[in-house]
């Protein structure tokens, strides 16, 4: 299988319809190590009467709601991480006056948006630190009433969310102040969310802070907003391609294309948001299957924070034998992973946008006729030891539920259009969404970007309203010498050294920036932790790191876009500067010329030197030469004595 961060899980919680903190919590979550690949259904007591009674009430009062809206508002907002490397997509939101900065993971399948609480007694290390309610003077608990469940004291609503996979969270819920970052419209709104006093399993362990619920209940983020009447009852999410990670999320309406595919998707049927997936089709054509397979249990599941797709038995292996006959001139290979048996392929290439040429078109059809075309991209994930070959994401499903997770809709734009009960999908590079989207009586969001104040330590503060932008941009004209960076890294085991040399080389890979560019300055060690510094220098035929290239370090860097492999533990970034270049005397600005120079003058004066001595040689060779027939004075031979 392909990365350890493919936690799957589909689990039904209790449904009352007295308890309005939302007891309907559901999740296929998508993010931990080394769980069972194959997902588990768990209803648990389900009353499909009463859900299919309030799903009416509060469509009906969501309807009402909408009716009165002119234009809303929206919020955009900038996806990070990469699905198969880490198993989810994150979004940052700001909670609290002033604002908390965290990174949550965007699940469509969960009901609750939670982070963990300063007072945690049982919380991971994450990617930023726990709330702290006692910071933020917009802070109101939600206190204990009669439609929720209380904490021991009796003094505070409490929340809990258990999943299939084994992991938990729970806590108290609290009110404040939620800001969607700089690019939204939307401005800061008051909503109710989780925090945390217990994580347990995988929500432990992961890096990301916790959970942006989006799914259908009262406590979602979405639901929320709706209520209040600030955005209308839809959110889209874009997910990057093979390679890209990222995306964009869009909460409330926005233009569909005029090419986007829509499918019907039954409120009432299920929490889940689910679609009317009729036949799939490869090569074009259909696989041979049974009417309705693709309608059993729950229907065909979207949920975004599970990583492949899962087809019922049959569908998977009409699926898979299909592919394999189309692609019959490539090798068979073995999964990257001994512990599956995943079906891989090599000799395919290594340059992406030719997978199309090799690998086929696969079309989902809904009943409307409507068709969503997958590329190769959609249904594939990249060997990570074999150069140039892939493997499917599509996997067999236990359950008879179709479960399609974020690799199907990977450069797809996905409209929940929760008002119309219907879902829309729409190809697209998720990288350059701002661009190609049409916002209503609006331009185009403006670049994330940063203001500088200070050259020696550009600091970039929290996001203090989406209405403003940061506080501190890089100027056109500012230069950058060299960037260091402060990184604390806690080890598995205190007994093993990392290696820091190959560290060095995954943080330049990350960074996209050359080995010989990357230097481990210095760094201190305590246990299992180790405080490092790192310099990123210019490359050698420059004397500075152009403004592009520095803001796409400092971006990957604050935005938390470098992964290590599991044996290195997890990091945090401590600070970071960014200096101007050194300031040269006139001598080192010239040496290499003063010192060419010398040298020439050198090589000149010697050649010189040489020329004259030769010459000289030579002169004086030709003046002691004589002709044998020259005439001289005579010499008088003395007689011999005796």
């Amino acid at each position: 299988m392909a990365p350890p961060w493919h936690r799957l899980a589909l689990s039904l919680i209790i449904l009352s319809p007295i308890i309005w903190i939302d007891l309907c919590s559901s999740t296929f979550f998508s993010a931990a190590a080394d769980p069972p690949r194959r997902p588990m259904v768990i209803p648990l007591h389900m009353s499909s009467r009463n859900y299919s009674i309030h799903r009416h009430v509060d469509s009906r009062r969501r309807h009402l709601h909408q009716s009165k809206l002119t234009r809303a508002a929206n919020a955009r907002m900038r996806l990070y991480d990469d699905l198969l490397s880490n198993g989810y997509y994150t979004t940052h939101l700001w909670i609290g006056t002033p604002p908390q900065e965290f990174a949550l993971i965007v699940d469509t399948g969960s009901t609750v948006t939670y982070v963990p609480c300063s007072t945690c007694e049982q919380c991971g290390k994450h990617q930023d630190p726990r709330f702290q309610p006692d910071l933020s003077s917009t802070y109101d608990p939600v206190k204990c009433n009669p439609s929720c469940n209380c904490d021991a004291e009796q003094k505070q609503c409490t929340y809990e969310r258990r999943y299939a996979e084994m992991s938990s969270s729970s806590g108290v819920l609290g009110e404040d102040i939620v800001s969607f970052g700089n690019e939204s419209e939307l401005a800061p709104q008051r909503a109710v969310f989780g925090c945390e006093n217990m994580e347990t399993g995988d929500l432990y362990s992961q890096r990301a802070d916790g959970i942006m619920g989006l799914g259908r209940g009262r406590l979602s983020i979405i639901d929320q907003l709706v209520e209040k009447g600030v955005i209308n009852d839809t959110f889209s999410l874009c997910y990057g391609g093979m390679h890209v990670g990222g995306g964009a999320m869009v909460l409330g309406r926005i233009s569909p294309p005029p090419d986007m595919v829509f499918s019907h998707s039954d409120p009432y049927r299920s929490p889940y948001y689910n679609i009317d997936l009729k036949e799939i089709h490869v090569a074009g054509k259909p696989l041979k299957l049974k009417s309705g397979i693709f309608n059993g249990r729950h229907g065909t599941v979207l949920d975004s924070g599970t990583t492949y797709a899962y087809l019922p038995k049959d569908a998977f292996v009409a699926f898979k034998d299909a592919i394999i006959r189309e692609v019959h001139s490539l090798k068979r290979i073995h999964g990257p992973d001994p512990n599956y048996e995943d079906i891989c392929f090599s000799g395919a290439g290594r340059d992406v946008s030719q997978l199309s040429n090799i690998f086929p078109d696969v079309d989902m059809v809904f009943s409307n006729g409507q068709k969503l075309l997958l590329s190769p991209e959609n249904y594939l994930f990249q060997h990570t030891k074999v150069s140039g070959a892939y493997c499917l994401g599509i996997f067999q499903n236990a359950d008879p539920t179709t479960l399609l997770g974020g690799i199907v809709v990977r450069n797809t734009l996905v409209t929940y259009d929760r008002e119309g009960d219907k879902i829309g999908f729409w190809k697209t590079n998720c990288s350059e969404l701002w661009k190609r989207l049409h916002f209503p009586g609006d331009s185009a969001p403006p670049p994330l970007v940063f203001h500088n104040n200070n050259v020696t330590n550009m600091e970039i503060p929290p996001v203090p309203a989406p209405s403003e932008l940061p506080s501190n941009v890089l100027p056109g004209s500012f230069r950058v010498g060299f960037i260091t960076f402060l990184m604390s890294i806690s080890t598995n085991d205190s007994n093993i050294k990392p290696n820091f040399e190959e560290l060095g080389r995954i943080i330049a890979k990350e960074l996209e920036v050359d080995n010989s560019q990357l230097r481990l300055l210095n760094f201190t060690s305590k246990g299992e932790d180790y405080l490092t510094r790192w310099g990123i220098f210019p490359a050698a035929s420059t004397n500075y790191i152009s403004n592009i290239t520095a803001l796409g370090i400092i971006l990957r860097l604050k935005e938390h876009h470098v992964q290590f492999p599991e044996r290195f533990g997890k990091y945090q970034l401590i600070d970071w500067n960014a200096e101007p270049p050194k300031k040269l005397t006139w001598w080192q600005q010239h040496y290499i010329a003063m010192f060419t120079g010398i040298i020439i003058t050198m090589l000149i004066g010697s050649l010189a030197i040489g020329i004259w001595l030769v010459r000289r040689q030579r002169q004086r060779v030709i003046s002691a030469y004589e002709p044998v027939n020259a005439s001289g004075q005579e010499q008088e031979l003395q007689p011999l004595s005796t």
